[in-house]
């Protein structure tokens, strides 16, 4: 990838270059500071002391040109408000549009004020990063919580940004003024969910909210998705994103997310039953469960190379295998076979084409919207984990037609079988196959490029936690004025190279993601099982456990997103987490006492809950610390994680089917055993690796 100096000069704007964050002459005094260290010249008081000056300085130069453009746009709004007054007593149309297009050229102009105060955050924060990664010191605390809480803290300027948000503020407002407001006296103040229609506003306003950046529960849902973008897009790439989108094919990508969820865990409840019915022990379900995984970990793969190509030809492939594996999954009743139940069930995931709908959210989204779709993947995922345990608990009837029977057993193959054969014509009829990027090649005028680079570059918080990427440092030891060979910026063409760009800290949150996915769907998919022998609930009940396990899910990103996350680091929530996992998988132990359903669904739940924290505030981190390389391509940082949770699901259920052989009474307890030790495996390598990093 280019370093990010040469990205730095490459975007400046010319006539402010001498107000930009000086990060080549900061990065070689970190060398001389290193050199001088290990020759006994300097020592480290020295070096503090020095670099926060040097810091200081440069802080300092930043925000004085901040306070200058502001007043120079205070006094261009000033005059612009007279020009208005003077409207008032006598109207014109010509005059009064003209007027609209000057308050548009000062949001234009502040585009790039806000895009300016982007960049010089983002080599201040690598800086930082760069010093307590050479020095293995926690500068960055040091530092910001000196400078920020000090009455006089210019950090904080660049921080509230207080006067630029005044300044769009006053624009939004005569703006609205100067439309036609068909006789209302109501001011944006009086109105405030009404926005303002105007693409500038709406540019200003997205800008303002990446440079703000606070953690919410939309950021929360979209990096769960595991999303990801580069920090510096380049300019061309929303137009673009605005070309290739289309509304109807994005809810459909996200209709297909919800139906395959459905799909999933709409056999949990009745897989046991299914299998004993068929011939097979009730334990076999775990191998019924886990086939769709099995299949998955090879779809995955293929769908991610074909969405190179296509994202309309993949999902009518994907409606179709799954309306031809939930028919098998249904007929294997009557056809007495195990064999056909489960080849069912390998279609279904062989159908699987979450990698598509990843891409096309990745690729075909408008950056100004691509959180809200991340976070509407992650809901609907959500909601059909929710949604497929609760179908199943409805249907409980039992019948034949045309010799086919149709029970609690087959009616959830049957239902997900029409309901991809709706969906499949629906995609035909509204899909939009989106221009791939070698077919777009025509530039964009030359004031919607100027916009869309403005309204550009996706900031992450000046005071991002240090984990942040090893690879997204694009300039880690090399002069800022070379550019890194033309490999190392090309996505990653194997799962060998995607390997080499992990860092140990990718590598851990890897495993984490792993032992989560592994305890969930040791509690899910055996719940049937378990809860019938100990307990001796009914299809329904279970329905209704795992139904009220799902909706857990939204409610509690919401906590964490909205409150938790705006609280605590998030390697502390991760270490919390996995301390509550742990616990939780510690109380579902069947010990010498009778084993209760209090004692089952308090500690599930609690093991459920701690999961759904630990995956959101995992993936959210992973999406930071992943090398850029791994933002796009087929072995993207998407289709890495899901092959780690597959390959956990995969693990889980056949540990179910295996353990069944040594006899239900046992079951629980050998299940939870391998989840209690990658749990604590987890928890010592993020101990390590929290360490090595602070």
């Amino acid at each position: 990838m280019v370093a990010f100096g040469k990205k730095l000069k490459e975007r400046q704007i010319e006539e402010w270059q001498g107000y930009y964050i000086n990060y080549k002459l900061m990065k070689k005094r970190v060398k001389q500071y290193a050199s001088q260290i290990e020759a006994g010249a300097l020592d480290r008081r020295h070096v503090l002391k020095d670099f926060s000056r040097m810091l200081d300085i440069q802080i300092e130069k930043i925000v004085l040109f901040l306070l200058e453009q502001q007043g120079l746009f205070a006094r261009r709004i000033e005059q612009l408000n007279e020009q208005q007054e003077a409207l008032q007593e006598e109207p014109d149309i010509s005059k009064i549009s003209e007027l609209r297009e000057a308050y548009r050229a000062v949001g234009r102009d502040l585009l790039k004020l806000l895009y300016f105060v982007e960049m010089n955050g983002i080599g201040l924060r690598k800086i930082l990063k760069k010093f307590d990664k050479r020095f293995g010191y926690k500068f960055t605390d040091y530092y910001v919580k000196t400078r920020a809480n000090h009455p006089y803290s210019q950090l904080q300027q660049v921080f509230k940004h207080v006067g630029l948000g005044a300044v769009v503020g006053a624009i939004s407002r005569n703006l609205a003024d100067l439309q036609d407001r068909q006789g209302s006296y109501l001011s944006i103040y009086d109105q405030p969910a009404l926005p303002l229609q105007d693409p500038v506003v709406d540019s200003l306003q997205a800008a303002v909210d990446r440079v703000t950046y606070s953690t919410n529960f939309l950021d929360f849902l979209g990096q769960h998705a595991l999303i990801m973008h580069e920090e510096l897009p380049s300019p061309v790439e929303e137009h673009v994103d605005d070309q290739r989108y289309h509304f109807m094919s994005l809810i459909l990508n996200l209709a297909n997310t919800f139906l395959y969820m459905v799909n999933t865990y709409i056999i949990v409840p009745t897989a046991d039953d299914y299998s004993m019915s068929l011939g097979a022990a009730a334990t076999v379900c775990g191998i019924v469960i886990g086939a769709m995984a099995v299949a998955q970990i090879f779809s995955s793969v293929y769908f991610s190379a074909w969405s190179n190509k296509s994202y309309f030809r993949p999902l009518v492939f994907s409606s179709i295998v799954l309306f031809i594996g939930n028919a098998m999954y249904a007929l294997a009743y009557d056809l007495n076979s195990i064999s056909i139940l489960l080849l069912g069930r390998v279609f279904c995931g062989l159908g699987s084409a979450r990698a598509v709908n990843r891409r096309y959210i990745s690729d075909c989204v408008p950056l100004k919207i691509r959180m809200q779709a991340s976070a509407g993947f992650v809901s609907a995922s959500a909601l059909g984990m929710a949604c497929g345990p609760a179908l199943a608990g409805l249907l409980q009837t039992n019948f034949k037609l045309f010799n086919i029977t149709f029970n609690q057993d087959t009616l959830p193959g049957w239902v997900m079988a029409v309901a991809w054969l709706i969906y499949l014509v629906w995609l035909w009829i509204s899909f939009r196959e989106p221009a791939h990027e070698t077919e777009v090649n025509h530039a964009p005028p030359q004031s919607s490029a100027e916009n869309d680079k403005l309204e550009k570059g996706l900031v992450q918080p000046l005071l991002a936690s240090k984990e942040h990427e090893q690879g997204d440092d694009g300039d880690q030891e090399c002069d800022l004025s070379e550019e890194a060979p033309e490999e190392s910026r090309l996505p990653a063409n194997s799962f060998g190279s995607a390997y080499r760009l992990l860092t140990p800290s990718v590598k851990v949150q890897l495993l984490i993601y792993f032992m989560l996915k592994y305890a969930m769907e040791i509690l899910l998919s055996e719940s049937s099982v378990i809860t019938t022998y100990y307990f001796g609930w009914t299809t329904s009940t279970v329905s209704i456990f795992l139904a009220c396990l799902g909706l857990t899910v939204l409610p509690v990103n919401i906590v964490v997103g909205s409150y938790i996350s705006n609280m605590y680091e998030d390697r502390q929530i991760l270490l919390a987490s996995e301390i509550v996992v742990f616990l939780g998988i510690l109380f579902s132990f069947h010990f010498i006492v009778p084993y209760s359903v209090p004692q089952y669904v308090c500690s599930g739940l609690v093991m459920f809950v701690a999961a759904e924290v630990l995956e959101g505030v995992n993936l959210s981190l992973l999406s930071r610390v992943m090398s850029s390389r791994l933002s796009r391509g087929t072995y993207n940082g998407g289709l890495l994680s899901t092959e780690a949770g597959t390959l956990a699901r995969v693990v889980a259920d056949a540990t179910i089917t295996l353990a069944g052989y040594l006899g239900q009474s046992t079951l629980l307890n050998i299940t939870l055993m391998p989840s209690l030790i990658i749990c604590i495996a987890s928890i010592v390598a993020t101990c390590c690796t929290y360490n090595s990093l602070y």
